[in-house]
């Protein structure tokens, strides 16, 4: 029977998960250079369209429909077949269509991720054609594996919001395009606006909400806690950000501040069903810290990912998996188990498992692709496009009229 609550809240979180897609936009717009704002922005505007489009054609289906135990669904819920207006979700509360445009608003914004390691270095073509393969390709296989049934599942592993299927293959896809694709000519631009960062980091801790609590896909004391977990894993990293950069630095960076917030909601995503509030306390901090040491090796090891994806996102994503093997209780959520903590040792060793081979595949997988996509066009612009700025080079506009009164 329709419960009309969880209808309305799963309603609520599709719309602040859609939210989170120009929330990327402005954050990685305002950390772009002034000659390569739209350049980032229209790709994560672009998802919004393709991946509707992709979802509704087959995406939900490879990932939703059969498959059980293996890596890819079928197609027989491809544009949507048979899925009726009345038809409810497999756990009776919500329409299914609810959560058709539940998951689509997540499959948005995962490739967008990926950009913000290659900002003002790659073709808007190539990018069409990675976002299209990636999705099929990586994307898809791992929700159903983890989400749909599938392989992983079958297996015990577990992840509540996206730890493995969102921000590990994100991560580790954007570390290996940013290996494909080189460093930047000029490496020393700084962000063109802070306060549109500040902007866009807020819009993505809002959305993020529905992003984690949503995914309870119904309204119960799951779903609060998820809610609570993810607010304080953000604040407690944003916090240990903050500090660890103030003592090596000497000063309190505002950009810093913002990356530690997403850190810590990066990392808590995987968790935030399964593990007790105090938890997310450590699980926020753990985040602070070690992402931001993933930021200092990658600086040291001249990686020019451009705006941390892999640091922030692919680091978080993987610490977040393995700590939920650390701190899932049944206690919490008896749909889940228990981690290393709590007796699970073979959980937690399930956790580390499927987290690397889902990082590893998608670096090797989008090393390849990225490979295999510049026979067909040039995945790199040239080095007058990239001197002039994609804005202008690629897509003929600009962010501000500079001649404007």
């Amino acid at each position: 029977m329709l419960d009309t609550g969880s209808t309305g809240f799963m309603l609520l979180a599709c719309s602040l998960v859609m939210l989170m897609t120009p929330g990327l936009a402005f954050f990685y717009g305002g950390l772009a250079t002034k000659r390569n704002i739209l350049g980032i922005m229209i790709q994560s505007f672009f998802s919004l369209g393709w991946t509707t489009v992709l979802w509704f054609a087959f995406g939900y289906s490879l990932c939703f429909s059969g498959g059980e135990g293996a890596i890819f669904g079928n197609f027989d819920k491809a544009f949507l077949n048979g899925i009726a207006i009345d038809q409810m979700y497999s756990n009776g509360k919500i329409p299914e269509i609810v959560f058709v445009a539940y998951q689509m608003m997540f499959a948005i914004i995962t490739p967008a991720l990926i950009t913000g390691a290659f900002v003002n270095r790659v073709s808007f073509k190539s990018y069409v054609i990675f976002l299209t393969l990636w999705q099929i390709l990586v994307y898809y296989p791992f929700v159903h594996m983890v989400w749909g049934g599938g392989l992983l599942a079958q297996w015990g592993v577990l992840d509540f919001a996206g730890g493995i299927v969102v921000h590990a293959t994100a991560g580790f896809a954007a570390l290996a395009s940013v290996f494909y694709v080189g460093a930047r000519v000029d490496k020393n631009s700084t962000p063109n606006s802070i306060p549109l960062v500040a902007i866009g980091s807020g819009l993505l801790w809002f959305g993020w909400y529905g992003f984690n609590a949503g995914s309870e896909v119904a309204v119960d004391n799951i779903t609060a806690i998820a809610f609570l977990n993810t607010d304080v894993a953000a604040s407690f990293a944003t916090i240990a950000w903050v500090v660890v950069e103030w003592l090596r630095e000497r000063r309190p960076k505002f950009v810093g501040l913002l990356t530690g917030s997403i850190a810590g909601l990066a990392t808590i995503t995987p968790c935030a069903g399964f593990v007790p509030l105090w938890a997310a306390a450590l699980i926020g901090t753990a985040a602070g810290l070690i992402c931001y040491a993933a930021v200092q090796l990658k600086n040291r090891m001249k990686w020019d990912d451009a705006l941390d994806v892999w640091g922030v996102h692919g680091v978080g994503g993987v610490l977040g998996t393995i700590l939920l093997g650390v701190f899932a209780s049944t206690a919490i959520n008896p749909a889940g188990s228990n981690g290393l903590i709590f007796g699970g040792g073979s959980f937690f060793l399930k956790q580390v498992i499927a987290v690397v081979i889902a990082s590893a595949y998608a670096f090797l997988f989008t090393y390849v692709m990225m490979i295999l996509i510049n026979f067909i066009t040039p995945v790199r612009v040239s080095e007058l496009e990239e001197a002039q700025g994609l804005d202008t080079a690629l897509h003929g506009e600009k962010a501000y009229d500079e001649g404007a009164l």
